[in-house]
């Protein structure tokens, strides 16, 4: 069955067209030029800013126009993820999408239904001229995953509503009223390049197969962290035998936690054998920890050419220290609402440049923000110890669930009636766009949903086929109900 012949038909129809537009984060000038395509097409009202987020205006459908005024918003952009086998090239081709029983995939990448999904139902009430609604704006934010630069930018009066909807949630039958704050810390380690040693022989060792996830979504579920694994057994090789750090690598985004990881070691011939009797010991171990959570983990070892030059002795010591002893994971569950958690840090990616230095990227959450710094802070001091430089970005703050929210209500309801059963209200340990909005928008009355969407920021990212067409169905019963002015 082909994507476009799914139910709804207009969602899909525009998910298939938004899948055909390249669309990486702080790239997204191809979408931005399919947006005004698509408002221009369809004579909608649109504007946009400086940076690119772009807002389109719908009119109420005749006597709605009592209605209060909603914004539905979504991002644009996408993370982009593929396996290694795959060749890809995010910034130039389409995502091939695949329906596979009761879900929808992608060829061995992200699909970017996160946040694509959303932007297709905005752009498919914007083209309808049978769906009721009062007066409607549709807001699409540019780099949401990589800074929500775009949130952060939006200034005062670019949108005029007081309700928001976030189309970004990722649980059919569940609404989001609050969100973690996060904050990235970068740590930058300068190394002297080294003649490797012509006595040595070279290894490159490999991590591979774990499942990742959502540094947020998913960091509860323990899974395995390629970066993380990875130093444990350097840090462990370190204590035993004399070998030198030619190049390191792993993960690649700070809102994924990583799936894989490789280096390249020098050892000398004697230790040859010691060395993978470790390694074999060491992957028992971790596929024994992990067969729950991550049973296709893969550790491999293979001999390679001798490399130009070998990291320095000094910094090889501090970098695999620092990297074991940096905390990754669940830091600490709420008090507020069972099962939440509250802080988190990921240990995102490891990254060496032409210009000897070794990139430490790392993002930090919380729902409190003192703990977010605390945590931010903790994992800056394992890196300073280590002599790194570290910097901290702007980061972007919580949004406090709102009790009282009139459109909170209406959801809930609005959901009974069309399903029979209660929806689940709760707050989510993913970053939402909505705290920066709430700073610039005081006023503002927000909730997020969506439908279900699983491994996000994957290459096994995929979309519950059934659940869009819930979702859609609450959506357009929702701003049929929106409170009157």
């Amino acid at each position: 069955m082909k994507i476009t012949e799914l139910e709804p038909k207009i969602v899909w129809k525009y998910f298939q067209q938004i899948t055909q537009v390249p669309r990486p984060s702080k790239k997204e000038e191809k979408m931005i030029e399919f947006l005004e395509s698509f408002a221009k097409e369809n004579k909608i009202a649109f504007k946009k800013d400086a940076i690119g987020n772009v807002l389109m205006s719908k009119p109420a459908t005749p006597g709605k126009e009592n209605l209060q005024k909603v914004v539905l918003q979504s991002h644009m952009d996408m993370v982009c993820e593929k396996n290694g086998n795959i060749v890809h090239d995010f910034e130039k081709d389409p995502i091939e999408t695949i329906v596979d029983d009761k879900w929808v995939r992608a060829n061995g990448t992200t699909l970017g239904a996160d946040n694509g999904i959303g932007v297709a139902a905005e752009l498919a009430i914007l083209a309808s001229d049978n769906i009721e609604h009062g007066p409607l704006e549709c807001l699409f934010t540019e780099d949401e995953e990589t800074g929500m630069s775009g949130a952060n930018f939006i200034k005062e009066g670019f949108m005029t509503a007081n309700i928001l909807i976030n189309l970004d949630s990722e649980d059919e039958g569940q609404i989001f009223m609050g969100c973690a704050g996060g904050i990235d810390t970068t740590a930058v380690f300068h190394y002297q390049a080294r003649e490797a040693n012509p006595n040595m022989q070279y290894f490159k060792i490999e991590i591979n197969g774990l499942y990742g996830g959502h540094s947020g979504g998913d960091i509860h579920k323990g899974m395995g962290c390629a970066n993380k694994i990875l130093t444990r057994f350097l840090y462990l090789l370190g204590e035993k035998i004399d070998f030198t750090l030619c190049s390191i690598h792993g993960g690649n985004l700070r809102n994924a936690i990583a799936r894989e990881a490789d280096t390249v070691i020098g050892i000398y011939p004697e230790d040859k054998e010691t060395v993978r009797i470790m390694l074999n010991n060491f992957t028992a171990d971790i596929e024994n920890e992990l067969k729950k959570v991550d049973p296709k983990v893969q550790i491999a070892m293979q001999s390679t050419d001798r490399p130009k030059f070998a990291i320095d002795r000094n910094t090889t010591e501090k970098l695999i220290q620092a990297l074991h002893a940096c905390p990754h994971g669940v830091i600490g569950m709420s008090h507020d609402m069972e099962g939440l958690v509250e802080t988190s840090t990921n240990l995102a990616s490891i990254k060496m440049t032409d210009s000897n230095t070794i990139t430490v990227g790392t993002s930090q959450r919380s729902s409190i923000d003192s703990c977010k710094t605390m945590i931010a802070n903790q994992v800056a001091s394992v890196f300073q110890l280590a002599g790194a430089s570290v910097t901290h970005s702007d980061g972007y703050p919580g949004w406090a669930p709102n009790p009282n929210s009139k459109i909170l209500k209406v959801a809930m309801e609005t959901y009974k009636n069309l399903f029979h059963k209660d929806a689940l209200v709760m707050a989510i340990h993913a970053g939402l766009e909505c705290g920066l909005f709430l700073e610039k928008y005081p006023q503002l009355d927000m909730i997020s949903f969506g439908p279900t969407l699983r491994d996000v920021h994957t290459p096994s990212e995929r979309i519950q086929i059934d659940t869009v067409g819930m979702w859609w169905s609450h959506l357009l019963e929702l701003l049929k109900n929106i409170p009157e002015k």
